[in-house]
């Protein structure tokens, strides 16, 4: 997953999470993005600052580091995003069956139309991933929040 900083042209700023660089180019000329505070359609990428070195020994960054499982959204978003996600999440609960790490399979025998074609969601291996991509198949990960109710 990679986070871009992004803006409308209102000028509102957030954050956009892609599978890699194409899926935003391809989002963006198909026309699929668009702001979340007042809903305009012409989303650029916004000037990022780089990562900087702090200093710190690798070993203790990784020991004081909080990891951030694949999949899922880091711990400080802005409330927004959360607000957002936490409704996709309910959305796709609610209309999509889990098939937890069959989801390649799935996938793969829909795209074949070996399967009835349905909404899933589910869990892949970075290798499922990169074969669903080779035989054409999209896929959108997408950080996996706690619920709104949680």
């Amino acid at each position: 997953m990679i986070r871009y900083q992004l803006r409308c042209g209102a000028g509102h700023e957030f954050e956009g999470w892609f599978p890699g660089s194409a899926a935003f180019e391809r989002q963006a000329a198909g026309g699929l993005l668009s702001c979340p505070h007042c809903g305009a359609p012409d989303v650029t990428r916004a000037l990022m600052a780089p990562a900087i070195h702090t200093g710190m020994p690798a070993r203790q960054m990784e020991e004081t580091a909080t990891p951030t499982p694949p999949g899922h959204a880091p711990q400080a978003m802005p409330d927004t995003m959360l607000a957002l996600l936490q409704k996709i999440r309910e959305t796709v609960e609610t209309h999509c069956d889990d098939v937890g790490d069959h989801f390649a399979e799935e996938a793969l025998g829909m795209h074949r139309g070996e399967r009835e074609a349905r909404g899933i969601y589910g869990s892949m291996t970075e290798e499922e991933h990169a074969e669903l991509d080779e035989a054409g198949v999209e896929v959108h990960a997408i950080p996996w929040v706690r619920r709104a109710d949680s």
